[in-house]
């Protein structure tokens, strides 16, 4: 018997596996996907605003960071005029919107997770294409994209059933989660996939409308994406399609008074512009703007003398240097207790030696490209620093490749103040810090602006439970890496700097785009 949409919405959330690539079958058809994909490169992408396809003359390369003169595609670029066209057709399309039943909302999301299942393997591709993602990292990106839609339009389903909520006598009360109006979402180009579609499927499965500017080196997977809502036949409007320069139409969609929230994925700076601009009230806004924002992190992995140091050395490596670093969540500091701490580096530099550098559409590679030439002269240039401030134990140097390639760098002997151990530097880069003893680590590792991410290795529970109370970052790890948070196990989102603990993939988020009311009705004889 077929499931029913209610059993299917109603039924426990499951994860969705990653692919076996030491299977030859699944190798063999991601080498297919590569060159179906590569076939596909140099496409042009109009904006989409209402379900009209506009192409515009101003226009956004993407390119391929692994060989900066293959052009992934193309894409028309926003002006005012076409950011004003977006949020009119989003407002206009949300008072029908709004009233679409939950379960309408959550089965376009079902579909859209049935149809990114059915082309995973060229989901990925195009992520090794515009993105530098090793198959590993891409095929992770798309499981949780994946993921993230299943989980919402279970979660929607839950809030659109009965809540909890004390009765008295006389009264008939009822608590409904209803939707904010027209958003903006914002997502980064490092998980332009995963968090992308996170982001755009939260906001209008709880029945809001939104203006979706993507960052403009990831944009064509974000028009991969739109695609396939359309393809779904979410109604016209609901997702309007704006890439374009931040400071041509990002200021103006987060300052509109039709704005009624945006949400927003990267750095520290920008993310504190909008949340200035969204806090001053224009003529005419009727609402306090609500921004949800997810911004950086400077995270840690602590060793202290009673752990596995293999393990420990192995998941320092693979948090630094997961997706060439490019993660908000990547361990860029290990701080180590000084007893085990020239053992720990000689382990983790063992490690890190290893790493296969190359073309990450290629099979077995294990680390790709920086995004683009911005992020290499950035990351360069904290090298620089490094080589001021500590000793360079690996790297620093020229990859020797064409495309934007920097490899595996680590700096020991560092200071806890130091430039390379404060600063995001959002590459490569891993700052190795000697800690006196357990204390002295906990201190270092909440010295930071930032609150994200950070992981405990230790044998020793009373240190474990110790760090569970003091070690102040959104999502700590013990005993294992401090990147890979999975939707629903690990609801993800930081302190401080690190953004509003949005708790993404968790059973918070929607009500992020939602607000509550209550009816009440008093029993008439």
């Amino acid at each position: 018997m077929t499931a029913t949409l209610s059993d299917r919405l109603s039924s426990e959330f499951v994860n969705t596996p990653l692919t076996d690539y030491s299977s030859p079958a699944n190798a063999a058809a991601q080498r297919e996907a590569v060159e179906r994909v590569r076939n596909q490169l140099g496409v042009s992408y109009p904006l989409i605003i209402h379900g009209e396809k506009i192409h515009t003359s101003a226009t956004i390369t993407s390119i391929n960071p692994a060989r900066p003169d293959e052009v992934v595609g193309v894409l028309s670029s926003a002006s005012r005029e076409d950011a004003d066209k977006a949020l009119a057709a989003a407002a206009e399309v949300f008072e029908t919107w709004r009233f679409t039943p939950p379960e309408k909302r959550a089965q376009y999301l079902i579909d859209a997770a049935e149809l990114m299942t059915q082309r995973r393997l060229e989901l990925n591709a195009w992520l090794m294409f515009e993105t530098g993602k090793t198959w590993v990292e891409a095929d992770a990106d798309v499981a949780e994209a994946i993921d993230f839609l299943n989980f919402y339009a279970r979660e929607m389903w839950r809030l659109s059933q009965e809540q909890p909520i004390t009765h008295i006598p006389g009264e008939e009360n009822k608590l409904t989660y209803i939707p904010l109006g027209v958003g903006v979402v914002i997502p980064p180009w490092n998980f332009p996939m995963a968090i992308m579609a996170g982001m755009t499927t939260a906001s209008v499965v709880a029945g809001n409308t939104v203006v979706l500017k993507p960052a403009s080196t990831s944009a064509v997977i974000a028009a991969r994406f739109v695609a396939i809502m359309e393809e779904v036949g979410l109604p016209k409007g609901v997702i309007n399609f704006v890439p374009g320069s931040g400071s041509v139409i990002g200021d103006y969609l987060v300052a509109d008074k039709r704005t009624r929230f945006i949400a927003f994925t990267g750095s520290r700076d920008v993310g504190l512009r909008i949340n200035k601009l969204a806090a001053e009230h224009q003529p005419g806004q009727l609402w306090i703007k609500r921004a949800i924002l997810e911004m950086g992190g400077k995270d840690a992995i602590v060793v202290d003398e009673t752990a596995d140091l293999d393990a420990a050395a192995a998941g320092i490596v693979s948090s630094a240097f997961g997706f060439q670093g490019q993660k908000c969540s990547a361990g860029s500091r290990a701080i180590i207790v000084a007893q085990v701490y020239d053992e720990v580096v000689a382990k983790a530099l063992q490690i890190a030696q290893k790493i296969v550098i190359g073309d990450p559409e290629v099979e077995g590679i294990g680390f790709g490209p920086v995004i683009d030439a911005n992020a290499f002269q950035k990351i360069r240039e904290y090298i620089a620093i490094g080589q001021q401030e500590a000793t360079l134990a690996l790297g620093g140097e020229d990859a020797g490749r064409a495309g934007y390639y920097i490899p595996p760098t680590i700096f020991t002997n560092v200071d806890g103040a130091a430039r390379i151990a404060q600063e995001e530097i959002f590459g490569p880069v891993l700052a190795m810090i000697k800690a006196s003893d357990f204390e002295d680590a906990m201190h270092i590792a909440n010295s930071t602006e930032y609150g994200l991410t950070g992981a405990v290795y230790s044998r020793d529970e009373t240190r474990l439970a110790h760090a569970a109370e003091v070690f102040h970052v959104g999502n700590l790890y013990f005993n294992r890496k401090c990147t890979g948070a999975l939707v629903g196990a690990h609801p993800f989102g930081g302190f401080n700097m690190s953004g509003t603990d949005s708790k993404a993939g968790g059973r918070d988020y929607l009500l992020l785009f939602t607000q509550a009311k209550v009816v009440s009705a008093k029993k008439v004889n």
